[in-house]
């Protein structure tokens, strides 16, 4: 009588061991990016405060303010979220800055890094253009499609 092999072989286990593996180190670097670019965009949510208070400054005095303080916003140690140590206004400029000392929980590929945000005014209106800082700027994978 013939006895049917049932279940599967060794070498057959083995390749599909083989195939997880190389699905698995295709996508985990593409979950870290994208991990990265999710903290990336809570520093521009934070700056949208800031993005108001200059808007408004400007449109009453017709200059930009100097400073957080100037803009009618909290101090740049005060705005802070999971990953965000600061948000700071200079002349016109939002700077946001990342962090991953505790208690900040920032990937360390972006820790120090920055993204700036410059006003522009055009007839009455105020516009963002955002960039990566110019010193320890954000690398440009983990920017959103809008600072690209």
């Amino acid at each position: 009588m013939k006895t049917f092999q049932k279940g599967f072989t060794l070498i057959e286990l083995m390749i599909v061991v083989a195939i997880i593996a190389i699905l698995a180190a295709i996508a985990i670097p593409a979950y870290q990016d994208y991990v990265i670019r999710s903290q990336v965009s809570e520093g521009l949510s934070l700056a949208d405060g800031s993005k108001t208070a200059i808007a408004e400054f400007y449109s009453n005095n017709g200059r930009f303010p100097t400073n957080n303080g100037s803009a009618g916003v909290a101090a740049s140690g005060s705005i802070t979220g999971n990953y965000v140590s600061g948000v700071a206004i200079t002349s016109g400029l939002i700077t946001v800055t990342y962090s991953s000392a505790s208690p900040y929980k920032a990937n360390t590929k972006i820790n120090s890094d920055t993204i700036v945000l410059s006003a522009t005014t055009n007839q009455g209106s105020t516009q963002f253009r955002c960039k990566a800082g110019s010193s320890n700027p954000v690398p440009s994978k983990y920017l959103p499609s809008a600072c690209r």
